[in-house]
């Protein structure tokens, strides 16, 4: 293996172009080698229609990172650790659950790292966040998780088709934070699902969960709203309310603020990476993608006007 970890981004649409070809560049030990899309390509860069195809002819990688719609990601890490090669999945990892469990055997049998890659945990006040409330008793959480789907997903129909998560697709990053920085683990009580009539997957969710303790949980998903996003964890203790906002960005104590940073995700994302295939090992929390399923399990669904690009 070279010094640097050679990567390949496989699927370059545009979060593979805004988060992660910038990242890998600010990350030392780490470098972007060829790039996999059926049409986009990179400046300077060795593409590739496909997988197979980078494997067969392409440069040599130790890594693959895949950022393709969570449909068709369980075959290509199947591909990249049957080829000994390290692999971080974007969130969501799968379209299913089962999915993954076989991909965790097949990293351990390769002697290779499968991280499922949770962005938002490394947003700056998530961990800060994570430390406040290990000492408190919390008594409620509300979660208002609401962005417009025009602005921050445009074009990508897959979001709306089966196994595309729909408005769970950003619902998960607050359910990712959620299962970090909570003490306890927290059970999907009740969903509402609200549906385009001409789509397949939920424009907005809304859910009641509860921690083991019995400390309500509830979460307001939309793709609906128009204007700034709305991303905040609030949470009420026996201390006073802590507040997560600005999607992992902003820790408020009560009236304090405690971190107010606006330090990108990504690198510290990679960072971790590398340290996962120094070490040999893996990281595959799969909490957040279990309450995306038992919220489309337990919910209820109920159709709303046709949504148009």
């Amino acid at each position: 293996m070279s010094e640097s970890l050679r990567i390949a981004v496989v699927g370059f649409g545009e979060i593979a172009r805004r988060q992660h070809v910038p990242a890998i560049a600010r990350t030392a030990g780490a470098a972007l080698v060829a790039v996999v899309d059926p049409v986009t390509t990179q400046a300077g860069l060795p593409h590739f229609r496909d997988l197979q195809a980078l494997l067969r002819e392409g440069p040599e990688i130790d890594a693959v990172a895949l950022c393709t719609p969570p449909q068709v990601r369980r075959a290509q890490a199947a591909i990249a650790l049957a080829a000994r090669k390290h692999v971080l999945l974007e969130k969501p990892p799968g379209a299913a659950v089962s999915e993954i469990t076989p991909l965790i055997a097949a990293a351990h049998k390769a002697g290779r790292t499968l991280f499922a890659s949770w962005h938002s945990r490394y947003a700056p006040a998530v961990e800060p966040a994570r430390h406040l409330l290990a000492g408190r008793r919390i008594t409620k959480v509300t979660i208002i998780w609401k962005e417009d789907v025009r602005v921050w997903h445009p074009g990508q129909a897959w979001i709306f088709e089966a196994g595309g998560f729909g408005v769970f697709d950003p619902g998960i990053n607050a359910l990712s934070i959620l299962t970090r920085i909570l003490p306890h683990p927290v059970f999907v009580r009740r969903a509402e699902l609200a549906v385009p009539s001409n789509r397949e997957a939920p424009i907005a969710a809304e859910l009641e969960l509860s921690d083991e303790g019995g400390a309500p949980v509830r979460a307001e998903f939309d793709f609906r709203q128009t204007g700034p996003a709305t991303w905040e964890i609030l949470c009420e203790t026996d201390a006073g309310p802590v507040a997560l906002l600005r999607g992992g960005r902003q820790l408020r104590d009560d009236d304090r603020v405690i971190v107010d940073a606006d330090k990108d995700e990504y690198p510290a994302l990679y960072r971790y990476f590398l340290a996962l295939t120094a070490d040999g090992k893996s990281d595959v929390d799969l909490a957040p993608l279990q309450l995306v399923a038992d919220s489309f399990m337990l919910g209820r669904r109920r159709f709303v006007d046709a949504f148009e690009e």
